[in-house]
């Protein structure tokens, strides 16, 4: 991976605002996990169901590629800034395979996307001043929460629905992975008076992105 500056992760957020914004599609490096599954015979109410579900799976992602843009931006040792920038690449595969699954179900994405990505973007920023180890004990325990309500989401999927299935349990291994990456590189464990808030505000998120 080339050396980005400073400057490319601000021309990164922005491009990826933009994008955001104007909803337009995101394109994913790795294969959709879902390929080659079948489509399940879902009911009406199973599709809403599902359809929702990935609506806020596909709005945490959002959140989660401008938090870590953010604390790119703002990182100040380069190996902790690419590792940022790695998992934001990921998170991307996740926003275009969720967006595809959406696009299949005939569902939206959330119209609040704009607000959660402007809003975590600005978090990451300002994560990101707080030092470096912070800055990885704050994707640490982001990717554990994820990846905590996506097994929650594993769980409440259609067994039938192989597609939405194999697309969150791919997303919820990358997540682990994430935080594994950030504790080898030396993340501090966040306070509990943190985590309590962090875990408020995804909560807030997601259970509007399931109805907006």
């Amino acid at each position: 991976m080339p050396h980005l500056s400073r400057i490319d992760y601000v021309c990164l957020a922005i491009d990826h605002g933009l994008r955001t914004l104007f909803q337009l599609p995101t394109t994913a490096l790795r294969d959709n996990p879902a390929a080659g599954k079948d489509e399940a015979d879902l009911s009406a109410q199973e599709q809403q169901h599902v359809s929702a579900l990935m609506r806020v799976n596909h709005a945490g992602e959002v959140c989660a590629q401008a938090l870590y843009l953010g604390q790119a931006i703002t990182a100040r040792n380069t190996t902790i800034r690419e590792s940022l920038y790695r998992s934001a690449l990921e998170e991307s595969d996740h926003l275009a395979w969720c967006q595809q699954r959406l696009d299949a179900l005939n569902n939206h994405t959330s119209y609040l996307n704009p607000v959660w990505y402007l809003g975590s973007l600005g978090i990451g920023i300002m994560v990101g001043l707080t030092g470096d180890r912070w800055n990885l004990g704050f994707l640490a325990e982001t990717e554990e929460q994820v990846s905590a309500h996506l097994e929650r989401h594993l769980q409440q999927l259609p067994k039938a629905d192989e597609k939405s299935r194999a697309i969150v349990a791919q997303m919820q291994k990358d997540e682990q992975e994430h935080a594994d990456t950030a504790y080898r590189l030396g993340a501090a464990s966040l306070p509990l008076p943190a985590r309590f808030v962090m875990k408020m505000a995804s909560r807030v998120m997601t259970t509007l992105a399931h109805r907006i």
